[in-house]
C-alpha cells in the first residue's frame, strides 16, 4: 500500500514570504518557509520535501496542477530535451527546484501524483493549506492571494474573454452557457496535447470568463486569475460571490493590478479596461466568446488582433 501524502504551498504576495507543508493521515507532517518566494515555488518545495522524507511507495496529493501535470503529462521530458527551455524557448521557471525534485522522483520510481480540487471539503488538503499559510506568516483566516502588477505568466498563457450572462442565457445555469463551457473543455483538451505548459488566464467576470475558468479546472489545467482591484465580486449576489471565490481559491496564481477599490463606475470601468490590456499583453493567445454583435467586445477583438495576430480565436455561441 502506498503512503498518501497531501502537500500545499502558499505565498503572501508573489513574490513574498512563502510557506510549504506536507502531511499524512497517520499524524506525520512537516512545514517550512522561504522568503522571498512564490506560490509555484512553494508548491514544488512541498511535494519535493515529502518525497525526500517519506520512504516506500508514495502517492502525492496536491491541488497544484503545476506540480501534478509535470509528472502526469511528463513535462519534464520536454524540458530536458530542450535543455530546460519551454515551448516559447524561454528558460523553465524554478529550474533550481524542479531539477532535483524530478531527479528524486525518477530515482525512486515509486512515486505517483494525484490532483484534487482545492477548498472542496477534503480535510487533509485543508490541513496542509493551513500549515503552509501559517509557515509563511499569514493569519489562517486570510490566505494570501495577491500578486504584483508586474507579475508574469509562467507558461503558454491562453486568455479567456467574452459575453456576460445576459448574452449567454441568463445568470442561472442555461443550455447556452453549458454548451459554451463544453466547447471550451474540448478546445483546452486539444491545445493541452500540443502545448505542454498551457495556462488558462481569466479575469473571472460573470459569463464567459468564469466559464473558461471552470473549464480549465475541469480538465486539470493551471488557472491564473487577474483581478482589476480587490473584491470585485462584492457587489454580486451571494451565490455568484461564492462561485467566484471558489474558483479564485483554486487558481495557481492571483494577480491584483491595483490595491485600491474604485470610487465610481467610471473608475471601475477604467480598471477593467486596464485589466483586459494587461491580460492581452501577457498571454500568447486568446479565446473570445462573441456573437459579433457587442461593440465593446468588437473593440477588444481588434485590440487583441493587434497584439496577438492570428492567435485570437472566436467562439460564437450561436454555432453551438
Amino acid at each position: 500500500m502506498a503512503t498518501v501524502v497531501y502537500t500545499d504551498g502558499a505565498c503572501s504576495g508573489n513574490p513574498g514570504p512563502g510557506g510549504w507543508a506536507w502531511a499524512v493521515e497517520d499524524g506525520r507532517f512537516a512545514s517550512g518557509a522561504e522568503n522571498p518566494s512564490t506560490n509555484q515555488r512553494m508548491e514544488i518545495q512541498a511535494a519535493h520535501e515529502a518525497v525526500l522524507a517519506l520512504p516506500g511507495p508514495l502517492e502525492v496529493v496536491s491541488d497544484s496542477t503545476y506540480v501534478v501535470h509535470c509528472f502526469r503529462d511528463k513535462w519534464w521530458e520536454g524540458w530536458r530535451r530542450k535543455n530546460w527551455h519551454n515551448s516559447q524557448r524561454k528558460p523553465v521557471a524554478n529550474r533550481d527546484l524542479w531539477e532535483p525534485f524530478i531527479d528524486a522522483v525518477l530515482t525512486r520510481g515509486d512515486v505517483t501524483f494525484r490532483w484534487v480540487k482545492g477548498h472542496s471539503g477534503i480535510a487533509m488538503n485543508d490541513f496542509v493549506d493551513q500549515l503552509a499559510v501559517e509557515a509563511c506568516g499569514v493569519p489562517t483566516n486570510a490566505k494570501p492571494e495577491t500578486a504584483q502588477a508586474d507579475a508574469s505568466i509562467q507558461g503558454h498563457g491562453l486568455g479567456v474573454f467574452g459575453h456576460r450572462p445576459t448574452e449567454l442565457g441568463g445568470y442561472d445555469d442555461s443550455g447556452i452557457a453549458a454548451a459554451v463551457r463544453a466547447k471550451m473543455i474540448d478546445i483546452f483538451d486539444a491545445k493541452a496535447v500540443i502545448i505542454d505548459d498551457l495556462v488558462v488566464v481569466s479575469g473571472l467576470r460573470l459569463g464567459a470568463e468564469m466559464l473558461g475558468a471552470e473549464a480549465a479546472l475541469d480538465v486539470g489545467l493551471p488557472l491564473v486569475v487577474v483581478l482589476p482591484y480587490p473584491e470585485p465580486e462584492s457587489v454580486w449576489p451571494a451565490a455568484s460571490q461564492q462561485r467566484f471565490r471558489g474558483l479564485r481559491d483554486q487558481a495557481l496564481d492571483v494577480v491584483m493590478l491595483q490595491t485600491a477599490k474604485p470610487n465610481s463606475k467610471q473608475q471601475a470601468g477604467a480598471a477593467l479596461a486596464k485589466r483586459d490590456a494587461w491580460i492581452v499583453d501577457h498571454v500568447n493567445e486568446a479565446l473570445l466568446v462573441w456573437d459579433g454583435s457587442d461593440p465593446a467586445l468588437g473593440k477588444l477583438f481588434r485590440s487583441m488582433g493587434q497584439r496577438l495576430g492570428d492567435d485570437v480565436w472566436v467562439l460564437d455561441p450561436a454555432d453551438l
